[in-house]
């Protein structure tokens, strides 16, 4: 039966393409979505180590559900992806206050309420591995990605402390911080785009839509490549605190580093002393 998997947002993308992977490498997985038919549908070619189960990650009572079911059916909870999520993408005073609560809804609370669920499993066994899909913007954020980044770099924050408070249970943690992937996270599935009409952003909105339209379905990373990687982090047994993907990424978060140390150095010969 191999390791037992507990994957979020299975339906379409990333989700999908990691479920597949850890299937192909004889895991069995629980794969969850809001929808289970639309779960059943993506995996309708799988008959062997896939069990399909609703969840609305912002629902607690389901997250908890979920968890104590598949224990109750498989015995444990090896690897928790905590993939679901989607993006608020454009200038943040577009955005009304309940659409960027509903942004941290979903990608923090929602995935906070998954590792309440499974993680007191993990601690009694001391053992388990805690995926965290974040992404590149967890470290970078840019015009037209504000709020979105504003969730996962509140992702980045919470697990990069979670992970220390885990580890002496021998529990490890793998955030995954991936740049643009070839799936339909920025179409209108996984995206959403402010709704208030400001002029001063008029010209700036419009750039930015036409490229998040032009971006779409010709992404440069591979979510295959990806998802077989996550797969053989978690067999090694032991993995890396991040997993940098992408050229793009990469590139965007090295950047981010150089400009912060000059940040800091500049901040050093320009403060007086504190100490």
């Amino acid at each position: 039966m191999g390791s037992i998997w507990l994957i979020t947002g299975t339906s379409r993308g990333l989700g999908r393409e990691i479920a597949r992977a850890a299937l192909d490498a004889g895991e069995t997985v629980v794969a969850t979505a809001r929808s289970v038919d639309a779960v059943r549908d993506a995996f309708a070619d799988v008959h062997d180590g896939l069990h399909a189960l609703a969840l609305d990650i912002t629902d607690t009572e389901a997250a908890n559900a979920v968890a104590v079911e598949t224990i109750e059916r498989f015995g444990a909870i090896d690897v928790l992806v905590n993939n679901a999520g989607y993006a608020e993408l454009g200038f943040f005073e577009t955005f009304t206050d309940a659409e960027v609560r509903r942004q941290f809804e979903v990608n923090l609370f929602g995935t906070m309420n998954v590792a309440r669920a499974v993680v007191p499993h993990m601690r009694e066994r001391r053992s388990g591995l805690v995926v965290t899909i974040s992404s590149v913007s967890g470290l970078v954020s840019n015009a037209g990605g504000a709020v979105y980044a504003a969730s996962k770099f509140a992702v980045e924050g919470w697990m990069e402390g979670f992970a220390e408070e885990l580890a002496p249970f021998g529990i490890g943690s793998l955030l995954v911080e991936p740049g643009m992937l070839r799936t339909d996270f920025m179409d209108g599935k996984s995206a959403s785009f402010g709704g208030i009409d400001i002029p001063d952003y008029a010209e700036a909105v419009a750039q930015y839509r036409a490229f998040v339209d032009g971006a779409n379905g010709n992404q440069p990373g591979d979510p295959k490549l990806l998802a077989a990687r996550i797969v053989a982090l978690a067999s090694q047994g032991e993995t890396p605190l991040r997993l940098v993907f992408g050229d793009d990424a990469r590139q965007w978060a090295g950047t981010k580093v150089g400009q912060l140390r000059q940040q800091i150095a500049r901040s050093a010969d320009r403060a007086d002393t504190t100490d």
